[in-house]
């Protein structure tokens, strides 16, 4: 665990040797010819386009993470908020519908209450913490249960 905290998803540079992740704080990269840049515009191809939407630093972060949880993957964002919202907009679309406790972070509590509906997913909350309270809000379009700790 500790070698890896320290060391997965990051191979030294050949010519510099460096052990320390180089940041890389450009915005955008270049590309080798149009051909290139329409293959990884197209996402036919990976590649870095542009830091939004990935980086090599984020990539070995994003890598290093993923070693450290035993995971096939990763993905970093800028929140925890936008963490929540890219894992129930992946699991739910209009229609369907999520369990919460009604105890959350205030932000979260707005995010489900507020902005959820609005892209057409209910939020069942309940006030209870058993599950049999959870289980009670289940039906055939619930893709999730949220809870925090």
């Amino acid at each position: 665990f500790d070698t890896l905290q320290v060391h997965a998803g990051h191979t030294p540079d050949k010519h510099t040797h460096a052990r320390a992740v180089p940041i890389y704080a450009s915005t955008s990269f270049t590309f080798n010819n149009s051909e290139h840049a329409a293959k990884l515009f197209a996402l036919k191809e990976f590649g870095n386009i542009y830091s939004r939407i990935g980086n090599p630093t984020t990539d070995v972060f994003e890598q290093r993470v993923a070693a450290l949880e035993g995971g096939a993957a990763a993905l970093a964002t800028s929140s925890g908020q936008a963490a929540q919202f890219l894992a129930i907009s992946t699991l739910a679309q209009a229609g369907d519908n999520i369990i919460a406790s009604s105890h959350l972070y205030g932000g979260t509590y707005n995010q489900f209450k507020v902005f959820l509906p609005r892209l057409g997913i209910k939020v069942k909350f309940t006030d209870s913490d058993e599950p049999e309270a959870f289980a009670k809000l289940i039906d055939g379009r619930t893709k999730a249960v949220f809870v925090e700790s």
